[in-house]
């Protein structure tokens, strides 16, 4: 009886765990048979067919007559995927007596073809990270993984096409001369995140609504949710994908952690990592669990896909009532947390919200709205929603004739107010010391960063009263004239900061 033992690893709901493999093989007296053990879903499962044949068709086994028994351990945690198919083919060439290496600080992951290639997986960011936290120094997983798990500094990554140059190099590495040609080397790290700065939609490209260009360019500053508003066709949606272009790069710990989310869902779309803000506009037919997350087996919503980014939601007011008394929680907390019976759990979900929708009046091109159609918009425009959006802004009708004048020539309107919004960003990261934007302030961050005189204290108490504004919006006043204050370069809040700020309140959009 031969037993072995390998690492893997499994990522949990953004979260990674190690995996043990061991495999016990016995060669007589019993009758061939190969058993996965230790929660494994049907993916799991089918490694045993995926494994045995390719073993067999790279000649590192012959006809197999063998009893063997996989066991993946912790037993009480589910195993998903195909990720374990290379862990479990080291495990039994080991306890096969075909290999023989030190596998102690070595994680194995990918999904093996049939003749013993190996094909990409999703999640291998986050299972790399868990690698190097838990002292782990060296991974071996697919090459077309490579570039992704290249983000992870201080541990060796090795690429594997296949199982014969993976077992070729375990052998030469393990012997003294070691054959150079065979041995598959960590490769080059060089990691560079100047991508193209070029703006897909500048701010220079949309005619007029400069009041609205000002109210993004505040709203990216200091990190506020903000709604348009306005008559169809006005150019909502194509202010929204500017913004997300304004916004500051992401730094090396948000790409990791914005690139993990993505790795997991799948969300990568061809690219190695994200690094810049992300853009999600998810359709207003999309279902709760879609734009939540959630599910039997709880898996990350647009919100969460949204985080350090930007959710767009055009239509707001035709998303189901559900989804959007949902979104009070992530823009208070900037995280969601789902109750399964199988337990809790987090997703974190800190994203700037643009809503966008059309008031009755202007889709139904008239001055006077039913009542019926007054208390539908109503009804889904709860108060507790509209008091978490900062900014309202008016997105109204531009002339034909403006439409149709030729530009002059001018320069990038949106590298100008991306500048603007960089160096208010520093002055609030100066401010509280790490990067936090004066959106995520709290009601004692208020009490001890922001001082008003007398004078504009005043004014802003007047002008809530006569609002009628709640204690939540009245601290959202206070955050957005700080940040307006900020792009001025101004240290103290003036009356000219807390008037622009409470023009940003919803006015008669019926």
């Amino acid at each position: 009886m031969n037993l072995a033992k390998i690492f893997s690893t499994q990522f949990d709901y953004l979260k990674s765990f190690v995996v043990e493999i061991e495999v016990d093989l016995t060669k007589s007296g019993f009758t061939p048979s190969f058993k996965i053990v230790g929660l494994p879903d049907k993916a799991v499962e089918e490694s045993k067919e995926r494994v045995l044949t390719a073993l067999k068709n790279t000649n590192l086994i012959n006809a197999e007559n063998s009893k063997v028994i996989v066991s993946l351990s912790p037993a009480e945690k589910r195993k998903t995927g195909p990720i374990f198919d290379l862990g479990i083919a080291m495990a039994y060439l080991l306890a096969d007596g075909r290999l023989d290496f030190n596998f102690e600080n070595k994680i194995f992951i990918g999904e093996l073809a049939l003749d013993g290639s190996l094909r990409a997986v999703q999640g291998i960011l986050p299972m790399v990270k868990l690698a190097k936290e838990k002292g782990f120094t060296s991974v071996y997983l697919p090459d077309k993984n490579f570039k992704e798990a290249s983000l992870i500094q201080g541990i060796n990554i090795f690429p594997v096409k296949n199982l014969n140059q993976l077992v070729e190099h375990l052998e030469q590495e393990k012997a003294e001369k070691k054959n150079l040609d065979k041995i598959i080397k960590p490769l080059s790290r060089k990691i560079s995140f100047d991508e193209n700065k070029a703006f897909q939609i500048d701010f220079s490209d949309i005619r007029g609504q400069e009041s609205a260009k000002r109210a993004l360019e505040i709203a990216a500053a200091g990190g506020h949710n903000i709604m348009l508003y306005g008559p169809p066709g006005t150019g909502k949606t194509m202010l929204a994908k500017a913004f997300s272009e304004i916004l500051p790069d992401l730094n090396y710990n948000e790409i990791v952690e914005v690139s993990s989310i993505h790795s997991i869902s799948g969300e990568l779309d061809g690219k190695s990592y994200i690094s810049k803000p992300p853009f999600r506009a998810p359709h207003h037919t999309s279902s709760y669990v879609s734009i939540i997350g959630g599910g039997s087996t709880p898996k990350a919503g647009e919100i969460t896909l949204a985080h350090k980014g930007v959710l767009f939601m055009d239509e707001f007011v035709e998303f189901d009532k559900r989804v959007l008394e949902s979104l009070r929680e992530p823009l208070e907390e900037q995280k969601i947390n789902i109750s399964r019976s199988k337990g809790s759990y987090t997703f974190p979900a800190d994203f700037i919200l643009i809503g966008a929708l059309n008031p009755p009046s202007t889709v139904l091109m008239t001055s006077r709205v039913s009542y019926a159609e007054e208390q539908k918009f109503k009804k889904k425009l709860s108060g507790p929603i509209m008091d978490r959006i900062d900014i309202w802004v008016e997105v109204d009708k531009i002339s034909h004739q403006e439409l149709l004048e030729k530009r002059k020539k001018t320069e990038s309107q949106s590298e100008k107010i991306k500048k603007n919004i960089l160096e208010a960003r520093e002055i609030q990261e100066k401010r509280f010391g790490q990067k936090k934007v004066n959106a995520r302030m709290s009601a004692r961050d208020i009490e001890k960063k922001i001082k008003l005189s007398k004078d504009v204290g005043k004014i802003l108490v007047e002008a809530s009263e006569k609002l009628d504004l709640s204690p939540r919006v009245f601290h959202k006043m206070i955050k957005l004239a700080r940040t307006i204050a900020d792009l001025e370069k101004k240290e103290e809040i003036s009356e000219e900061h807390i008037l622009e700020a409470l023009q940003y309140r919803p006015q008669d959009i019926i």
